[in-house]
């Protein structure tokens, strides 16, 4: 039996942060957190709207502080944030010294602003502004969706010293408008005079959700019959394959712009770079191995954050090496590929379906929640 964490290895070796894509209260008041920081070597923390659906609803750790905020005649939404914004302060507490231990490069926190201001630019500025101030912790990340909306959002609060990540990434361009807004954002900040060295980002790429996608085109082309053997055989060959090879292209874009004269006007002043966060990284279909986004996407200067399943199976079977730079022609041919007459996928096409469909897998779980929120608010009120 080996007594080596994959993880560690990854992180210590490779150059790769692994962040934990989940958050609830029972994680940090039973002392789980802390252990998996030390057995596991968790790095930081993701979380989203469906992850504190999951936390709150039909959890009774929350009914005092809920009775609390319905003495003090609060809303449901302000009971709502009542509750997310002590766990998440708690959280970053808890990883207050990997912060430092880092140079803050690691150690942080994302919280989501609501995501139904997902395409309204003045207001996702205003949360964001709001959180930061409100949670008081410099190891917090604000969640922003990398939205053409979303984006000048991210790129004011870069300008203003606020921790981002950009979310719903799922396009090279996508990620390539992000990076650009955050070397605009420093670049305002430091015109301005003031101090770029203290602020951090992470561009969250998403993975699993793109292949998903892909395979379901791919598998309703198979059903309608194809003309040859070879198409079926180049079409099967696609299947779980597009994610990585896309994220292998947008590696190759950040190592373009981070080598750029403007990038490095700005390291002169301290400024840290945005790294790459692979997200959406459990694998959904059987048939592929639950380690393959880890284990393929291992490289310096980024981050996964990786569900607890993810997490235990990384632990368990992940095999680290430094893989993000490998088959990277094969990578851009793939792509191209799928505009053969034969094949025939249309990319951006899935990308916009793809950001649609998340921004909505964040807007109903955050309606579910309130909605829940206050039922449980009326019941606890008539107890």
């Amino acid at each position: 039996m080996t007594t080596t964490n994959p993880i560690l290895e990854i992180e210590k070796q490779y150059g790769q942060s692994i962040w934990m894509d989940n958050l609830n209260r029972d994680l940090i008041q039973s002392g789980e957190l802390k252990e998996l920081i030390s057995s596991r070597g968790i790095q930081g923390i993701t979380s989203n709207p469906a992850i504190f659906e999951k936390a709150i609803k039909g959890n009774k750790i929350y009914d005092q502080d809920i009775e609390t905020g319905i003495k003090a005649k609060k809303s449901v939404l302000e009971i709502y944030e009542s509750l997310v914004f002590e766990d998440i302060r708690n959280a970053c507490d808890i990883f207050k010294p990997i912060y430092e231990e880092t140079n803050k490069l690691d150690g942080y926190v994302s919280i989501e602003v609501p995501p139904n201001m997902a395409k309204d630019t003045e207001s996702t500025i205003a949360e964001a502004r709001r959180y930061f101030q409100t949670l008081e912790r410099p190891n917090v990340m604000i969640k922003i969706p990398g939205t053409k909306e979303g984006l000048p959002a991210f790129e004011t609060a870069i300008s203003e010293g606020i921790n981002v990540n950009v979310t719903l990434l799922f396009s090279v361009d996508s990620y390539v408008n992000t990076a650009w807004g955050y070397i605009r954002g420093l670049e305002k900040r430091a015109a301005e005079g003031k101090d770029i060295s203290n602020i951090a980002s992470v561009a969250s790429f998403f993975l699993s959700r793109i292949d998903s996608n892909i395979d379901d085109r791919i598998d309703a082309k198979l059903a309608q019959g194809v003309d040859t053997i070879e198409q079926e055989v180049r079409l099967r060959e696609i299947k779980g394959k597009v994610a990585i090879a896309n994220a292998k292209i947008a590696y190759q874009k950040y190592k373009e712009i981070y080598s750029s004269d403007r990038w490095q006007a700005l390291a002169s002043k301290g400024a840290k770079v945005q790294r790459l966060l692979w997200a959406s990284t459990s694998t959904k279909n059987p048939d592929y191995s639950d380690v393959m986004y880890v284990d393929e996407l291992v490289g310096p200067d980024t981050v996964n954050t990786l569900p607890p399943a993810t997490i235990e199976a990384c632990a368990d079977h992940c095999h680290p090496g430094s893989r993000i730079e490998t088959d990277v022609d094969q990578a851009y041919k793939l792509i191209d590929s799928l505009k053969d007459p034969d094949i025939n996928i249309n990319l951006d096409e899935v990308m916009d379906e793809l950001l649609e469909e998340g921004i909505d897998k964040f807007i109903k779980p955050f309606e579910s929640l309130i909605s829940s929120l206050a039922e449980k608010v009326n019941h606890l009120a008539t107890v």
